[in-house]
């Protein structure tokens, strides 16, 4: 059993209460104000849940799904009272949640070595901070990690990538400000090859400027990294700021049609209200939210669990 497999700890759970602590309660003063006066789930509390679910940002998409949901419950058992909408509400995103066939992922997969995650997304994300967690969390398990610093174009990107490798203590490969950004991300990988190390993270530059130059520059760098290792990268990992919320929704799209994510890493959602981005995006975009940010220190990079989230989200103060 892989160690993302394994049961949500105590303490893991603890600190998502607390990360979510922000979004769970602005979501409940805005169902409160949308029931107030009302004794049943009606048309006109349909409505203003509507308004709430999108102003939690969960997305048009997915909040008009989950309303199609409670509408079929309203309709086949008649009479639902606006005192057990909270529950509801839960067991219908819970199920929403469920239906995705890519929520469960492996962590790694230890029969590709080295295991080579490519890691997108814009400035100020929170980029490189996920990849020295990331890092940490993959040496904590006894796996050989090489950090690879491709985002070339900003001094800061490479030096914040330096600090990170020194602190959790795994090398880094890196070039000249302004190299090639695939020669980088080929070192790197032929460095992990002759180093036998079990995980490449390889940073790459987060512009998007010019989504036909970051398609080019992304595909050149899969390509290099190719001539070491045919099948790599084995994970293209794509990393969304939580905090921007809708905004989150709009580089999704930007960086899944420049190349080929196959999953999330949604942080900063514990110092925001806008938590419901993670449900929306987890069910609109056809890829996993892997991780989740819920607070600074370096455990804080949670490997999702929806069911998890859901009952964080929907917990009672």
């Amino acid at each position: 059993m892989s160690w993302f497999k394994k049961i949500f700890k105590k303490e893991d759970k603890e600190t998502l209460d607390k990360g979510l602590e922000k979004s769970s309660q602005g979501f409940f003063d805005k169902i409160s104000r949308a029931v107030v006066g009302k004794n049943t789930v009606d048309d006109e509390v349909l409505d203003n849940l509507e308004e709430v679910l999108i102003a939690s940002d969960v997305g048009a998409e997915t909040t008009i799904k989950i309303i199609k949901r409670i509408e079929e419950r309203v309709a086949r058992d008649k009479y639902v009272n606006v005192s057990e909408l909270d529950e509801i509400l839960k067991e219908e995103i819970s199920a929403l949640l469920l239906d995705n066939p890519h929520l469960d992922t492996d962590n790694i997969d230890t029969s590709k070595k080295p295991y080579v995650i490519m890691v997108v997304g814009v400035n100020g994300v929170g980029k490189t901070t996920t990849i020295g967690k990331l890092a940490h969390q993959f040496k904590s398990q006894g796996l050989k990690v090489v950090l690879g610093a491709a985002d070339t174009f900003r001094a800061a990107a490479v030096d914040q990538l330096v600090i990170w490798s020194e602190r959790v203590g795994v090398p880094i490969v890196k070039q000249d400000m302004g190299s090639d950004p695939a020669s980088v991300a080929f070192d790197t990988v032929q460095s992990a090859v002759a180093q036998d190390a079990d995980v490449v993270i390889i940073d790459t530059a987060g512009r998007l400027h010019n989504k036909v130059n970051l398609m080019n520059e992304l595909s050149k760098i899969k390509r290099v990294m190719q001539k070491v290792l045919p099948d790599a990268p084995h994970e293209v990992l794509l990393v969304l700021d939580g905090s921007t919320g809708q905004n989150a929704f709009e580089q999704a799209k930007q960086f899944t049609a420049a190349t080929e994510v196959t999953a999330l890493a949604v942080t900063k959602l514990d110092g925001t209200a806008k938590g419901g981005v993670v449900i929306g995006i987890s069910d609109q975009f056809q890829i996993p939210v892997k991780y989740i940010g819920v607070g600074e220190k370096m455990q804080d990079l949670q490997i999702f669990n929806g069911m998890e989230f859901v009952n964080s989200f929907f917990r009672k103060r």
